[in-house]
């Protein structure tokens, strides 16, 4: 499997990896909330817009097989592995480029909107939830939950003599 990061003219491929990735394989979400979230497989022209403005990386096979995204700013916003590829690590390869990468900037923390699907990834990589995000498609409810992960441990610095901390 290679990471590597994604080309302008792989938005198609990114498109159906997010389609497979809701719509098949087992999933927390009830099939309407799939189709509410994905009702549609988008054009590749879509998704390139989607993408616009994100760092993306790949997991490749001979296909490619799951994505991540990550704004300028370290909210994670896409997180995709065929289901046919889960289970293989493929997610922990990608999210380890993101956050190395994160890290290497100085951003102070990460973010995302967690689905249900992603919750449990995110929590066994030092995420923690911050608040419920639920998020309304074609009049479902879709459970989400907003999470961040710290990234730079705030420093405290002692002042004089006295051992005090400023």
């Amino acid at each position: 499997m290679w990471i590597r990061d994604s080309r302008p003219e792989e938005a198609g491929a990114l498109a159906g990896v997010f389609w497979r990735a809701v719509r098949e394989g087992p999933s927390p979400y009830a099939e309407a909330a799939r189709a509410a979230w994905a009702p549609h497989r988008p054009s590749a022209g879509d998704f390139a817009r989607r993408l616009d403005g994100l760092e993306t990386v790949v997991a490749e096979v001979e296909e490619i097989i799951g994505f991540m995204a990550m704004d300028a700013a370290g909210n994670l916003d896409l997180a995709f592995v065929l289901p046919t590829h889960r289970g293989q690590g493929v997610a922990d390869r990608l999210y380890a480029v993101l956050e190395s990468r994160a890290r290497a900037r100085q951003l102070p923390v990460l973010t995302t909107r967690a689905s249900l699907m992603a919750r449990p990834f995110f929590a066994n990589r030092g995420w923690r939830v911050v608040a419920p995000d639920p998020l309304i498609r074609g009049g479902i409810v879709l459970d989400r939950v907003a999470m961040e992960k710290r990234l730079v441990a705030r420093t405290l610095a002692f002042s004089g003599a006295n051992g005090r901390i400023a």
